[in-house]
């Protein structure tokens, strides 16, 4: 049961992200497109019930997150929202009545053999509850020196897929501290209250990496193709969240033997993301303005 919990709540949460997803590319198809910042745009979402059901799954999202890192280890959750983008393609061609071809339906399958293939060789095991300062000193400042470099480094270079995977990994690192001071935040909030949670550096630093992972994200998603970005971000949060798992809350995965069907499972991953990547479906969840051109002309 310590198990099931957290794997049913992260697989609600990623389910809850792809159906946002979805309802609220669905709303932005029917607002007039603008060549920059446009102020009634928020204006016209509003007046979409599709785009206020997004933002409700959103919310529910992060309920759900929130509920699966008080219950079960970061190295289960984490690595469970791989899952996020072949759902987010399921569920598009439900809702959005597109077809996703062979292929991508051979993706998912890939990416969900390998999650279960990584996660049962890895075993993930502990729950810790409390981290010591010592402990996210160092931590918090090294991820945010590896964000800050892929930050620049994509600076220096033109839109294409180097500077969208450098925004991509940035993009991971920050979900994974997130989720590591979320996790924090609950445990705290359960233990000590709400005055606790209100109190507590980890929750208004994990809304802070949480705000900064949304701004990287819209970047990478805009600086290349999303088989660029896609795979640094899928593959980069359920790492980075693995390494804080077991350096922060001291969870413990197999070694030996068990680390060749742990990579052989990663490596499915990496290729059936990467398959979904490349799929025109795919690129029409995230990007194009033709599509929305057409969508709002009369």
């Amino acid at each position: 049961m310590h198990t099931v919990l957290p794997v049913v709540f992260a697989i609600c949460a990623a389910f809850s992200n792809a159906v946002a997803t979805v309802l609220q590319r669905k709303a932005a198809l029917t607002v007039p497109a603008s060549q920059g910042l446009r102020a009634g745009l928020i204006v016209d979402l509003l007046r979409r019930p599709v785009w206020l059901a997004g933002v409700l799954a959103v919310i529910g999202a992060a309920v759900c997150q929130a509920l699966a890192l008080a219950t079960g280890p970061l190295t289960i959750v984490q690595p469970l929202f791989v899952l996020e983008l072949p759902l987010t393609l399921i569920v598009a061609s439900l809702l959005m009545h597109r077809h996703l071809p062979a292929t991508g339906w051979l993706a998912v399958a890939v990416v969900v053999a390998g999650l279960a293939v990584a996660l049962a060789a890895a075993s993930p095991a502990g729950n810790r509850t409390h981290v010591a300062l010592d402990r996210w000193i160092p931590a918090l400042a090294v991820c945010a020196g590896a964000v800050v470099a892929l930050a620049l480094a994509a600076l220096r270079r033109p839109e294409g897929r180097a500077r969208a995977a450098c925004l991509g990994a940035a993009t991971a690192i920050s979900y994974a501290v997130t989720a590591a001071l979320m996790k924090a935040a609950m445990h705290i909030l359960d233990e000590q209250g709400l005055v606790g949670f209100l109190t507590a550096w980890q929750t208004y630093a994990f809304a802070a990496t949480g705000v900064c992972a949304l701004f990287l994200l819209e970047n990478a998603l805009q600086a290349g193709p999303l088989v660029a970005s896609q795979p640094a971000l899928t593959l980069g949060d359920a790492l980075v969240s693995l390494a804080l798992g077991i350096i922060l809350y001291e969870e413990t995965v197999r070694s030996g033997w068990w680390l060749l069907p742990q990579l052989f499972g990663v490596a499915l991953i990496a290729a059936g993301v990467l398959a979904l990547a490349r799929i025109p479906f795919t690129q029409s969840l995230v990007a194009p303005d033709e599509e929305r051109e057409s969508a709002a002309a009369p």
